[in-house]
């Protein structure tokens, strides 16, 4: 079914990543050359289903490319995975005359976003934002390569310290269910061993 998209929302979801604000910058310009209006939704889903929706133009994006974070704000949220939730959220975005959705975030934020896809046929695009780099169909998404670059600095670092005493250092990183991070880490900074969830060591 093809629709006439005249306001797109553009949200940020889940843990933050570096990026996000280039990637809100992104849509919003992009709207505003093909003549689209563009609302951002603050902490994600739970700003959907609350209303908390402001415009966007071109000027409310000057000077975000080289923040942290997102400065649309984000959050998880519960109500968002009840029947109740999603409904209050379509409603909204009617409420608004929002026609498509763009979502900026990891696993658990197109999860909901294909969920609410099915649900009420309303257009949703996703932008691939978490360090964790587990999103399939993407070489690196955005923030990994930020977090691999981190986490090679901090290693190189307390390397210093490990030597200096001699002592062996276990270096824990984030990728929740993905070992992306800590197996180009582990390799960029020469570990002894590297443990992934991808391969069972018990």
């Amino acid at each position: 079914m093809s629709i006439n998209v005249k306001k797109i929302g553009v949200l940020t979801s889940g843990g933050d990543a570096p990026g996000m604000n280039a990637a809100i910058r992104a849509v919003v310009r992009t709207c505003a050359f093909h003549n689209i209006e563009c609302t951002g939704i603050y902490r994600g889903y739970q700003g959907m289903i609350e209303g908390d929706f402001k415009e966007m133009g071109p000027r409310s994006v000057n000077n975000i490319i080289n923040k942290g974070g997102t400065i649309l704000k984000s959050a998880r949220s519960k109500e968002f995975m009840t029947a109740e939730g999603r409904q209050k959220a379509h409603a909204n975005l009617v409420k608004q005359g929002i026609d498509a959705l763009v979502v900026i975030g990891g696993n658990g934020s197109f999860t909901g976003g294909l969920l609410f896809n099915h649900e009420f046929g309303f257009p949703v695009i996703g932008i691939p934002g978490t360090i964790d780099n587990d999103i399939f169909g993407t070489s690196f998404t955005l923030g990994y390569d930020t977090a691999l670059n981190t986490v090679v600095e901090v290693i190189d670092k307390i390397r210093d310290t490990a030597s200096s005493h001699n002592r062996l250092f276990f270096i824990e990183v984030m990728g929740r269910d993905a070992g992306h991070i800590a197996l180009n880490a582990g390799i960029g900074a020469g570990a002894e061993e590297i443990l992934i969830p991808e391969e069972d060591m018990g």
